[in-house]
């Protein structure tokens, strides 16, 4: 393409009847300028050149503003004046944000020396951009509706609005160029401090405070400096190849996903307000969701995070590459509260994505944690303050086959601290991940949709959005091989499985996963039995597995030290177990009762049981609950209740058809942990009070006790979040607070409870180990 060619390509000029023309030039640099007033001469006559005057401006982000100084001289034209931004995009021959160009510079922004030899050599890659054109009616009709009728407003604050707009047309023509993926908000802290809304929250603020507003906006505009993400197309690119270097150093490099629910992802993304939330189990589940993003051209999504991860260089490179840093802590901070409000709601009306962890901490456990509210709230009040309508909340779960902080949170349960988070920390933790892990999978579930959103004070229409997004998480978490290996060998340990025996359980338990239609990884390979020795490799190779080959058949197992690292990897998947745990052990109760009161002592038994892991395991509300164990049951027998009510030889004809048996791999854990919390509460007098902190701290050295006189089966048993929610329990059934005499013997009751639940557990396990492997 010559010179000639690349100016005569398109005209910079908007259709007009006898209507004056203002241009603005967006031009970084004198290059720039001299392009764009080219590209107008071209295709002008002498008198649309003086009914067309020229402002140059650079559009910078709202950080170092912009000067629009000539911009209000020149808005003092007639109505009919059709404003028509123009741009010039460089592009280079790797659009993708690489470390060199932080020294040499990024081709796409090139000084006016390279732009000159590029337009010469290579004028392909550079391109005329003109964003769509208004008339200055049009312009002041919008800047008055946003301002609203009762504020005083300046042709500054009105040229500054002209210049945003300017930007965002022609970042829509940009990225018509350059992909979605660049979708980026632009000059938010302006718009937001020009907002009518914004300023009268701050009005009612200043008055109810007594500071001046003036003093508010400047507290305000240093809490967007710390919030505000202030992406760019460099860095965007420059995260996605950090993204790919971090997850590339131990994964596979293709990440496990469905394109179908992707695609239908991007459709909900761009029609409405939306909010992906995902699971958490380590620190790059951050980089999962962009990457995939990304490599897919969808709108850079805004991701939630903690001040304590905005350290030197990584809070750099995150804060450009669209993550928001908000503080741990700022619930009496009203004026930080309304402006992140604010921020989200722009974020919202204007279609940025945003995603972050419902979670809010790494799962310590591999199971689903509780959601945390705070995030979730903000971003509901700031959807109904602005009457956003048709919310999508996405669930995603994000899944590994092996991960590399599972031996730190091993370890935490121990009650050790974490180290703190730092640049050095950051580097020795990337560098850990240099070890084959397997492979990344992420699982979009079906959105939890709000026509409006809650009332702010509606705590508990909030708590039901959370247990939906975590119900449907939960649903679509793929059982993977590592899972079900982790949760056959426990469910054998001490003992070891041969070869054969271990083929037995998973394709046993894969069988019953395909029966209930369960989420498999699609990947999955159905033949593992044909190579084992492939899946097992890295697992062997991280010492979770142990492999025994010296003697006449090879053996595999868990030696009990990582017991508590092979029991994050089968939580991955437990709660897809814990109803037919829950049946098998209101079976074996119902079978040592009255055959008149069996079927009676199963429900109890099974409401009971629901109760008491409350804290561990997200279930479906009461009547779904007793569907979903008539429907599991069904398939055991039609004739289910009638077998029930016959005893221990009901309980024999039903066995023959609820391989495989899972009681003992998925609840014993939790049993044995909290049987130690409530036998250490059953020791105080009843006057005697429990705080959580203490108990935690005494059930820890405690189990250690009970565990060396092996009064419980292994180390995993043994953790804080476990004693925890074990504390939680015996809390809620009022049995923590010293009271009347008779609290000593409910304490002791439970502790009782728990012991006889043990004890059912083993006889579930006794009959699985008899029946042949493990489950």
């Amino acid at each position: 393409m010559t010179l000639e060619q690349f100016y005569d390509n398109k005209s910079p000029w908007p259709d007009r009847n006898n209507q004056k023309v203002l241009f603005i030039l967006d031009a970084r640099n004198s290059l720039d300028e001299e392009i764009l007033r080219k590209w107008i001469e071209v295709h002008s006559d002498a008198s649309a050149a003086f009914d067309a005057p020229q402002v140059v401006i650079d559009l910078k982000d709202e950080r170092t503003g912009f000067d629009s100084g000539q911009l209000v001289m020149s808005l003092a034209l007639p109505a009919d004046t059709i404003i028509a931004p123009l741009r010039v995009n460089w592009s280079s021959d790797d659009n993708r944000g690489r470390l060199r160009y932080l020294v040499f510079g990024d081709p796409r922004k090139p000084s006016p020396r390279k732009g000159r030899k590029v337009l010469e050599e290579h004028p392909e890659r550079v391109n005329l951009l003109a964003g769509a054109p208004d008339t200055m009616a049009n312009l002041q009709a919008r800047f008055q509706n946003q301002q609203g009728t009762d504020q005083t407003v300046s042709q500054e604050e009105f040229a500054n609005f002209v210049a945003r707009q300017a930007a965002v047309v022609l970042d829509l023509e940009e990225r018509k160029l350059k992909g979605g993926r660049y979708k980026m908000p632009r000059h938010v802290a302006a718009a937001l401090m020009a907002s009518a809304e914004y300023n009268a929250e701050l009005d009612a603020l200043a008055e109810a405070t007594g500071k001046s507003k003036d003093a508010l906006m400047k507290e305000a505009a240093g809490y967007m400096e710390e919030m505000v993400s202030t992406p760019s197309s460099f860095w965007i690119d420059f995260y996605a190849r950090f993204n790919n270097f971090c997850l590339g150093l131990g994964y596979e490099e293709d990440i496990v996903y469905d394109q179908a629910a992707l695609e239908k992802t991007r459709t909900v993304v761009r029609n409405h307000p939306s909010i992906l939330l995902w699971t958490h189990k380590t620190y790059l589940d951050g980089m999962v969701v962009p990457k995939v993003m990304y490599d897919n051209d969808f709108p850079m999504p805004h991701m939630f995070g903690g001040a304590n991860l905005n350290f030197p260089i990584l809070g750099h490179l995150l804060h450009r590459a669209g993550a928001i840093f908000i503080k741990r802590s700022f619930q009496d901070n009203e004026l930080y509260k309304i402006t992140l409000r604010h921020y989200i709601g722009y974020l919202m009306e204007k279609r940025f994505p945003m995603n972050w962890s419902f979670e809010g901490t790494r799962s310590r456990m591999g199971k689903l944690m509780p959601p945390r509210y705070g995030l979730l709230k903000y971003v509901m009040e700031a959807c109904y303050y602005t009457g956003a309508e048709n919310i999508h909340i996405i669930p995603v779960s994000i899944s590994y086959d092996i991960i590399r902080d599972v031996e730190e949170y091993a370890t935490e349960q121990t009650g050790r601290g974490k180290g703190a988070e730092s640049l050095k920390w950051f580097v020795g933790y990337v560098r850990s991940l240099a070890r084959p892990m397997g492979k990344v999978y992420m699982d979009i579930g079906e959105p939890v949709v709000l026509n409006k959103a809650p009332n702010p004070d509606d705590r508990l229409a909030l708590s039901k959005i959370a247990f939906e997004v975590a119900v449907e998480a939960n649903q679509v978490t793929p059982i993977t091989l590592p899972s079900l290996v982790t949760m056959s060998l426990l469910g054998a340990a001490p003992k070891a499985l041969t070869e054969a025996e271990l083929v037995a359980d998973l394709e046993a338990l894969l069988a019953w996963a395909e029966s209930r239609q369960l989420r498999i990884s699609p990947d999955f390979d159905r033949a593992f039995g044909d190579h084992l020795e492939g899946p097992l490799g890295i697992m062997i190779d991280e010492n979770i597995v142990t492999r025994y080959d010296e003697g006449p058949e090879v053996v595999y197992g868990i030696g009990l030290e990582q017991h508590p690292v092979a029991s994050y990897y089968r939580n991955t998947v437990i709660h897809f177990f814990v109803n037919k745990a829950i049946i098998e052990l209101a079976l074996v109760k119902a079978t040592e009762m009255p055959e008149s009161w069996a079927l009676e002592v199963f429900w109890r038994e099974v409401d009971r049981m629901r109760d008491l892991f409350k804290f561990e395991f997200f279930y479906a509300p009461t009547e779904e609950f007793h569907q979903q164990i008539r429907d599991e049951m069904s398939l055991y027998s039609e004739d289910w209740e009638t077998l029930v009510g016959q005893g221990a030889a009901g309980f024999g004809a039903l066995l023959q058809n609820m391989t495989p048996l899972v009681a003992h791999v998925t609840l014993l854990t939790y049993t044995e942990a909290y049987s130690v919390v409530a036998a250490m509460l059953a020791r105080k007098e009843a006057y005697d009070s429990l705080e959580e902190a203490e108990c935690i701290a005494d059930a820890l050295t405690y189990g250690r006790q009970v565990y060396l006189q092996r009064r419980i089966s292994s180390e995993s048993s043994i953790g804080k979040l476990l004693f925890k929610n074990a504390y939680k329990m015996l809390q809620s059934r009022q049995l923590t607070e010293g009271g009347a005499d008779d609290l000593k013997e409910k304490r002791l009751e439970v502790a009782r409870e728990l012991r006889e639940m043990i004890r059912r557990i083993d006889v579930i396990r006794a009959i699985g180990v008899a029946n042949s492997g493990s489950v």
